[in-house]
């Protein structure tokens, strides 16, 4: 082969031009994290008003707002269990002005669903988990049932006329619902909402005989007892709750399974805008005002870091794929 002193160089000056271009798309880029946020930050809930995602994203968005300079717009999308507001973040511009309020019904949606527009796990960056909360079994106060036990033998007297509603299907309470059913072999009727406020409206109504939100959107009924907490659904009681016994007390072993919450952008957005949105919204959630509204509401803070809140978005899918093969809940 001949050796070509000018086609050496022309190889070697459109490299340079290739570098130079490349370093001034890196200066661009930092200068753009730099001046993020310049307009308004858009934070979409993927369930309607007045359930625990909204109350946790309003509370967050309010104080961060403060923090970043600039409004933060909560961005109700419901529908689908959750999947249609965040098939609208995942395909958004990952500018870092559009972001998810995701959830643990995200993680159960990847094996509930026969097909989604997205991979919870690919097409997402995780910025920080803002909350965990448990889920409560309630009953309308009127209801002749005290105990679990006694609710199970209410159920089997009426299997045809026993409901119980969700805000979804595919959501956390469906699949606690379907989970619920398998050990106390007490027959329900799904019913699904499309979030809370709705499902709370019929089971006051005494449409629906028993539900298993989250304790938030309920807790106010509970104290005005116009409904009766019978069970929580995790391993430990909650502090908002602490009379109410666990479903594991109750005598379902292993019954284990509580809400989580927190914040995602999508994939590609930049580190840097990542990184800082992190720090901001960790600011808010330890506050102290933060932590307050927390406990209110029978919500426990967490504020992690993104790759802990990555592990613990893979940790949960993995659980929750075999408990939904074992309730065999399938949706297309």
């Amino acid at each position: 082969m001949t050796f070509s002193l000018d086609r050496f160089t022309a190889r070697w000056q459109r490299l340079g031009l290739r570098s130079a271009a490349l370093a001034l798309a890196g200066l661009a880029h930092a200068a753009s994290a730099q001046s993020w946020p310049a307009k308004p930050v858009t934070l979409v809930v993927p369930f309607p008003p007045g359930g625990t995602t909204d109350v946790l994203a309003r509370a967050l968005g309010t104080a961060l707002s403060k923090n970043l300079g600039q409004s933060v717009i909560v961005d109700n999308r419901p529908g689908a269990g959750a999947t249609i507001g965040a098939d609208a973040v995942a395909k958004a511009k990952p500018d870092g002005y559009t972001l998810l309020m995701g959830a643990v019904h995200h993680t159960i949606a990847s094996s509930v669903y026969k097909k989604l527009p997205y991979d919870f796990q690919k097409d997402f960056a995780p910025i920080t988990t803002v909350a965990v909360v448990p889920n409560v079994l309630v009953v309308q106060a009127a209801t002749p049932a005290n105990t679990v036990a006694e609710l199970v033998t209410l159920i089997k007297a009426q299997p045809d006329k026993a409901t119980f509603g969700s805000n979804g299907n595919g959501t956390a309470q469906h699949l606690i619902g379907a989970q619920f059913q398998a050990q106390t072999g007490a027959a329900l009727t799904h019913i699904p909402y499309k979030g809370s406020g709705p499902l709370a409206t019929d089971l006051l109504g005494g449409q629906i005989l028993l539900s298993f939100d989250t304790i938030t959107p309920v807790l106010p009924h509970i104290r005005s007892n116009k409904l009766r907490a019978l069970a929580v659904t995790t391993s430990t009681r909650s502090p908002a709750l602490p009379e109410v016994p666990t479903l594991e007390e109750a005598g379902l072993k292993g019954f284990n399974i509580g809400t989580w919450f927190g914040v995602l952008a999508p994939a590609a957005t930049p580190k840097d805008i990542v990184v800082r949105l992190n720090t901001e919204m960790v600011k808010v959630i330890q506050s102290p005002e933060f932590v307050k509204r927390m406990e209110e509401i029978g919500a426990q803070p967490v504020g992690n870091k993104p790759e802990e809140m990555a592990r613990q978005i893979k940790s949960e899918t993995d659980k929750l794929a075999d408990l939904v093969k074992a309730a065999k809940v399938v949706l297309e």
